[in-house]
């Protein structure tokens, strides 16, 4: 049975060292293992005491009238905002989740980001509760977030150095960068909804208990992805050898894991590992932060031996093809035609 290892980064913010050089081996070693990992010790871990995830969670708890002006335009045809804002239960859907997506506005309020188009999506500016609806929230999420943006910078650096490759290689295609912060609360299903939970979608044997699933196995779809759990059970990752192994939940710890845009453009250096939550006995809540780059990054192939050629690509003709596949992206699929590559 593999292991979930637990390192601390802390060195990879500092200069060229022996303990950084081993800590981006341990890294290179569970990316190319079990694809996932957790860290400890950067700047801003601090973010993740009970204390403070409680105060990014507590959009949760607004009244449902104040949540459905957040609502996006597939849920509520009167907004505008397409990419980015509330999703609602889906009753019948595999992954039972409610949450808010949101978007780098909530931490920089760029009037032109790098690679901004008003009219494309994914450049929207995230529908945000009031400040008076919830008193210090909006400073406490644009602290994680750029809190989540070192981090993530950070070990895009030590995987550039693991592939032998410069460390700042991945840097300009990030700078102003459509990172995501979700929060997501996943409740209990009631078991009188009128869904069938028996079928092999909805149910999975764990430790000889019948669990229901409420985030459907996957693979994250982009770079790097940065989760804070709330000390609740749950995330489990499937290893090499098809076995699935739960992530421990950990106070002032990230689990990370890689995605599957970073595993084709690494040429598999990296692995993006299938994942997938399953019912504890009491609502669970998560705190996902992706990592990504600008919407007119051009995905190229890196200079590795032994990688295959591909045609170049904009990050956001990727991100949009694939987001829009999600059952909380529903319908919107229509509503940007891609940018496209130009060609070399």
């Amino acid at each position: 049975m593999a292991d979930i290892d637990t390192i601390a980064i802390a060195p990879l913010f500092g200069p060229p060292s022996p303990a950084r050089d081993q800590t981006d081996l341990r890294i290179m070693a569970a990316a190319s293992g079990v694809g996932f990992m957790a860290i400890r010790d950067f700047p801003g871990d601090d973010r993740l005491t009970p204390q403070n995830r409680a105060r990014l969670l507590a959009i949760f708890a607004l009244p449902e009238t104040e949540k459905e002006k957040l609502l996006r335009w597939n849920f509520d045809r009167t907004k505008q905002n397409v990419y980015r804002g509330w999703f609602p239960l889906q009753p019948t859907a595999v992954s039972y989740k409610e949450g808010i997506d949101m978007g780098p506005d909530i931490a920089d309020a760029r009037t032109a980001p790098i690679g901004f188009d008003a009219s494309d999506p994914l450049c929207e500016p995230t529908p945000l509760p009031l400040e008076s609806a919830l008193p210090g929230w909006r400073q406490a999420a644009a602290g994680y977030y750029k809190a989540m943006e070192t981090v993530g910078n950070a070990l895009l650096r030590s995987v550039a150095r693991g592939l032998g490759l410069a460390e700042t290689i991945f840097d300009a295609d990030f700078e102003g960068g459509i990172s995501t912060l979700r929060l997501i609360r996943y409740p209990l299903r009631d078991a009188s909804s009128g869904v069938d939970l028996s079928g092999p979608d909805f149910s999975v044997l764990h430790k000889g208990e019948t669990r229901t699933i409420i985030g459907r196995e996957h693979a994250d779809s982009g770079f790097v992805t940065l989760l804070a759990q709330d000390g609740v059970e749950g995330l489990q990752a499937r290893t090499l050898a098809g076995e699935w192994i739960d992530v421990p939940p950990a106070d002032n710890t990230l689990a990370v894991n890689f995605g599957q845009l970073l595993e084709r453009w690494t040429a598999g250096r990296m692995r993006a590992t299938r994942h997938r939550v399953i019912a504890p006995k009491q609502t669970r809540f998560s705190i996902p932060f992706f990592y990504e780059p600008r919407v007119d990054a051009e995905i190229a192939p890196l200079p590795l031996e032994g990688a295959d050629p591909f045609e170049p690509f904009l990050y956001g003709d990727y991100l949009w093809d694939t987001a829009t596949k999600f059952v909380e992206m529903s319908g919107v699929r229509h509503l940007r035609e891609p940018r496209r590559a130009k060609a070399s």
